[in-house]
């Protein structure tokens, strides 16, 4: 697999994603099918493995950590904090986006027990919570680094000038954010200030969470849980109409010898060195397809058909509701709806 970097770390180009298997699609998959995933991207050469504090309120971390353990001197552990399950009154826990100095500190003492190490490689805010400066949270973040709990620090879904004030605060290694050939908001902005500032961009859900796999022809029957459900893109006729794209996409994917899958991977590692895909997946059979798309090579003849079957304009469909569209600082289509 071709190496990336991400700060001081040499990566494969193709990470894995742990949220699947615990988190935002429905019951988790059994600690078995988790940990078979696991072993093949290890035995694959998948050396960035990517979780968070929120992922099944801690599951995702728990889950994963006595697999990488033995690994832990050849591999780069990732986690986020700032986001994390909270239980109310009630009893029940409910996500909350959290930025405050004494929260983040707290998020990375629970993971670091939960994941069994002593030290985080890649540490990301998950998200910016606005009523706290990011130089505040970055700068607890920053603190952590130079007590040896994390050794390198990440933003996830923020702007460019986001990303440039906490750069300023202390270097970031990575920005990982959503970007794929139906998600390109990266190209308003982030993608060229990651690439000016020598920052990593990590591409969560290239994938277009399975849209791109071609094999999720129905979604009305998505289980309980499941987040897409609440995703505008994936509804009724806006989801219909994306289908229709799909059928130009094979006929590129013929042309390249290639998946649906692998060219959505390969897709997304050609818009730039320092770009580096972020799949998930809970199938071993989906995770060498992944794997696969990272060999995949493009022409500019190719790229330039991707890039008019998937102009932004042509999607049906925001990436998110309203809620999710508010709590992200990432840039927006001019097309996309906005909270009041």
């Amino acid at each position: 697999m071709e190496n990336r970097k991400i700060g001081p770390f040499s990566v494969a180009n193709v990470a894995l994603g742990c949220m699947n298997f615990c988190h935002a699609y429905g019951s988790p998959v059994s600690t078995e099918q988790s940990h078979a995933v696991l072993h093949a991207a290890l035995d694959a050469g998948v050396t960035l493995f990517d979780t968070a504090a929120l992922y099944g309120f801690g599951a995702s971390e728990s889950l994963i950590g006595p697999v990488l353990k033995p690994h832990r001197n050849h591999i780069t552990l990732a986690s986020k904090c700032g986001m994390a399950g909270v239980r109310g009154d009630d009893g029940v826990m409910r996500r909350v986006i959290d930025g405050r100095p004494r929260t983040l500190r707290q998020n990375c003492e629970d993971s670091l027990k939960r994941l069994g190490t002593d030290v985080i490689d890649l540490y990301y805010l998950h998200r910016w919570d606005k009523n706290v400066p990011i130089e505040e949270s970055v700068g607890e973040m920053a603190r952590l680094k130079e007590e040896g709990k994390v050794r390198a620090l990440g933003l996830s879904e923020v702007g460019a000038d986001a990303l440039r004030r906490a750069h300023k605060e202390h270097p970031i290694a990575a920005l990982q954010s959503e970007y794929s050939l139906w998600s390109r908001n990266a190209e308003l902005g982030t993608l060229a200030a990651c690439k000016e500032l020598g920052i990593a961009y990590v591409a969560f859900s290239p994938m277009g969470r399975a849209f791109f796999s071609g094999k999720l022809q129905q979604v009305d029957n998505l289980v309980k849980g499941d987040i897409r459900a609440s995703m505008p893109r994936f509804a009724g006729e806006a989801y219909a109409q994306n289908l229709r794209l799909l059928a130009p996409m094979q006929a590129v994917a013929e042309k390249a010898g290639c998946t649906l899958a692998e060219l959505a991977i390969a897709w997304v590692l050609h818009q730039g060195e320092h770009v580096i895909a972020l799949p998930g997946t809970t199938s071993v059979e989906h995770l060498h397809e992944d794997i696969r798309g990272g060999r995949v090579h493009l022409d500019a003849e190719l790229l330039a058909e991707l890039d008019d079957i998937f102009k932004p304009e042509a999607i049906a469909g925001d990436r998110y509701a309203l809620q999710g569209q508010g709590e992200v600082d990432t840039e927006k289509y001019a097309f996309e709806k906005r909270p009041a």
